[in-house]
């Protein structure tokens, strides 16, 4: 019988970009939310959907029982990680808030940022927060994916909010401000421009790069102002005009910067939460397992969010 004719392939993939935020905000590994979908798929096919009323929360439950199992293995890798560990870039090029991101995958509130905060939480907090303040489940859905009672679930979702309340920038940036930024801290760093970045950076920055181990990266966070500028300032001096390649300005997680192509054709994504005015925080992935989408968005060739085309600059 051809897909879409009582086969639930057609449901199915009417829901698909909706479980992929689901399972990408739980896990935050695109290429982990991927296989859990797949894996959604099969059960979905194999399931007597007779009785399924509505998909949308049946495919829903699936997903977060499926996440819940993958984050027990997840956290126990993250324990050997090297070096500090950070989702998996997802980037969108610079559009307008309210469109489609990525890959059929929609943009929502939670930034990089929040996504680091709800990696704190136990995982059935990080379950009740997503569907039910996120993704909007009744709480008695939530309730019956995640095995628990109700005033349960409600507790553990209000813990969640706190937390997730407290990582919250206080005053959100503009698409417009964050581009501004995020073109001035790649001029700046390039260039070495001490003065200029110290007009950028907050006081209490800090930046972490996750290279996993399996590339150069800063093992231990880099905290402080002057810190962060004798490192930008050594860095220009060792490796001159040949340090990176622009390949464009990109939103990551919801927070502006850019993609470059660093010494020995390295890829590598900056991320820049912005607080005030200044950037308080400069994530960096460099880990290849963990860009392999971004790879293939660059191979595809220069995108509505790129400055001037694919290694069109140098710094």
């Amino acid at each position: 019988m051809p897909p879409g004719h009582g086969d639930g392939t057609a449901a199915f993939e009417a829901h698909r970009p909706r479980l992929l935020r689901i399972a990408y905000r739980m896990l935050g590994s695109r290429s982990e939310a991927e296989d859990v979908v797949q894996d959604a798929w099969l059960r979905w096919v194999a399931a007597d959907r007779s009785g399924v009323a509505a998909p949308d929360r049946f495919l829903a439950r699936v997903v977060t029982r499926l996440c819940l199992d993958q984050i027990k293995s997840a956290r126990a890798r993250r324990e050997s990680y090297v070096g500090p560990w950070l989702p998996e870039p997802l980037i969108e090029p610079l559009v307008e808030p309210g469109t489609d991101g990525v890959d059929g995958v929609d943009e929502d509130d939670l930034t990089l940022t929040l996504m680091l905060a709800l990696e704190r939480l136990s995982p059935l907090e990080r379950a009740a927060f997503l569907l039910h303040d996120v993704f909007g489940l009744p709480l008695g859905d939530v309730a019956e994916t995640l095995g628990r009672a109700a005033p349960a679930v409600r507790q553990l979702a209000a813990r969640a909010r706190r937390n997730v309340r407290a990582a919250r920038p206080r005053f959100p940036v503009t698409r417009d401000e964050g581009e501004r930024v995020a073109r001035a801290f790649f001029d700046a760093s390039a260039s070495g421009d001490v003065a200029g970045l110290r007009t950028l950076l907050a006081d209490r920055v800090t930046l972490a790069s996750d290279g996993g181990g399996k590339v150069l990266a800063f093992v231990n966070p880099i905290r402080g102002l002057e810190r962060l500028l004798r490192l930008y300032a050594g860095a220009r001096r060792k490796w001159g005009d040949g340090r990176a390649a622009l390949i464009g300005f990109v939103w990551i997680d919801g927070l502006p910067g850019y993609v470059t192509r660093e010494r020995g054709g390295l890829l590598q994504t900056t991320a820049l939460a912005i607080e005030n005015g200044r950037i308080d925080a400069i994530y960096i992935t460099r880990n290849p397992d963990k860009l392999r989408h971004v790879a293939r968005a660059v191979a595809a060739g220069p995108g509505p969010g790129d400055a001037a085309g694919p290694a069109a600059r140098r710094s």
